[in-house]
């Protein structure tokens, strides 16, 4: 269950927030490699993570700058995690989701989750950026439990639609639009923080997902309890169950593909 004490650092977190200026519209959090895309934020105010009780729990993560970013794209109000808690940190589901929660409480609306993630499919190469349709949540937790949710009581959350259809439209002709390499596929969660094995990952496309990570679906659970509407973007950065892969390969691939990430992220936000 939830303590005062959780309770009252939730409040002091979203106090800070809300000191930073108007609401947002639009909360996005960014997976490994992605931390650029908040350079093309204009009037932006960063605050480290260790300022905000939720997101200083662990230690920082490489590849995360481990910074909450507020500015605008165009006239749309944007809240940037950079970075993320992931269950392998030794963090729960309901921990993991803090972001979504934060945003919701300082005014978001609209939640978009990236990260980069690993394809299990013939038909995502690295590069690809995978509009999430669905998600497979094999991490073992669930952000739902023990928490009372928004309005008491255990949230049954319907997960039919988790990720938003109009959204997902959005980003497929913002991708058109922008000449970005864009699909759409599932999602699967597992722990981590060891990469799949070979078997594991066709095991994987046999349930049905095209493309594995580590992060998202707690977010994603919590944004729907909420009422939030969610677009879900996988930057693929690497083939699972590769022999050598690294956590530097998938940096790279992140890196090299930030302004195209960018692109079609700024696109998306024009179109909200």
């Amino acid at each position: 269950m939830i303590g005062v004490g959780d309770l009252r650092a939730f409040q002091e977190d979203v106090d800070l927030v809300r000191g930073l200026g108007e609401a947002p519209d639009v909360a996005v959090v960014l997976g490994s490699g992605l931390d650029p895309v908040v350079e093309a934020l204009t009037d932006r105010v960063d605050v480290p993570y260790s300022e905000l009780r939720g997101l200083s729990v662990t230690g920082p993560l490489v590849g995360h700058s481990g910074r909450l970013s507020m500015g605008w794209s165009g006239g749309v109000r944007v809240m940037a995690f950079r970075g993320r808690l992931h269950c392998y940190q030794g963090v729960s589901a309901f921990q993991a989701s803090y972001p979504a929660r934060l945003a919701f409480a300082a005014g978001a609306r609209t939640f978009i989750a990236t990260n980069a993630a690993g394809s299990v499919s013939p038909d995502l190469p690295a590069g690809t950026i995978m509009g999430i349709s669905d998600h497979i949540n094999l991490l073992g937790d669930n952000p739902l439990v023990g928490w009372p949710g928004p309005d008491g009581g255990n949230p049954f959350v319907p997960m039919g639609e988790a990720y938003d259809p109009s959204l997902l439209a959005r980003a497929r002709q913002s991708a058109a639009d922008e000449g970005v390499q864009f699909a759409e596929g599932v999602y699967v969660a597992v722990l981590g923080p060891s990469y799949e094995t070979p078997a594991e990952s066709r095991a994987l496309a046999g349930i049905g997902a095209d493309a594995v990570g580590m992060s998202t679906v707690p977010e994603v659970i919590v944004a729907r309890a909420l009422g939030m509407r969610v677009l879900g973007l996988s930057l693929i950065t690497n083939v699972a169950g590769g022999v050598a892969l690294s956590h530097s390969e998938v940096l790279e691939t992140g890196a090299s593909s930030a302004a195209a990430f960018t692109r079609l992220l700024s696109a998306i936000l024009a179109n909200l």
